[in-house]
């Protein structure tokens, strides 16, 4: 009976052994999921802070240097639009030259030769006289019937 006591003994021994692997297993399992949630929450963390950062650097008031640069880019941009509404010079190509040449043969030959004298300029025309207002027209009476 005493190889049944000792039996007994490892037995519960090896139980005893294998609850606590078991425990631990089950603990570093636990640790690892834990310590997966923590990367993934420094990550989000990570991310958040950059976004902030980044909300920041938009907030922030300007400085010199980008005062002057936005006054370097408006001067420029004035430059561009005073170009752009200045007409543009007028430049007799041979083309239309040659329009305009065609142009004033063809109305010499359509218009009758006129002497190079001047004339004297006309007289403005006299202003009509008013003329009296219109009496309306007599009504005749109703004939009698």
């Amino acid at each position: 009976m005493a190889k049944k006591k000792k039996d007994k003994k490892e037995s519960r021994t090896d139980q005893v052994r294998s609850a606590v692997d078991q425990a631990f297993q089950q603990a570093a399992g636990g640790a690892q999921l834990t310590r997966e949630r923590a990367q993934e929450l420094a990550d989000e963390l990570s991310q958040a802070a950059g976004r902030v950062r980044d909300a920041l650097d938009e907030l922030r008031p300007a400085t010199g240097d980008d005062l002057k640069a936005i006054a370097d880019r408006l001067d420029a941009l004035e430059a561009r639009v005073a170009k752009l509404e200045k007409p543009p010079a007028r430049r007799r190509t041979a083309s239309s030259t040659a329009r305009s040449a065609a142009a004033a043969q063809a109305a010499a030959r359509t218009t009758p030769a006129r002497s190079t004298a001047r004339k004297p300029a006309a007289k403005p025309a006299a202003k009509p006289a008013a003329k009296p207002a219109a009496k309306p027209a007599a009504r005749k009476p109703p004939a009698a019937s």
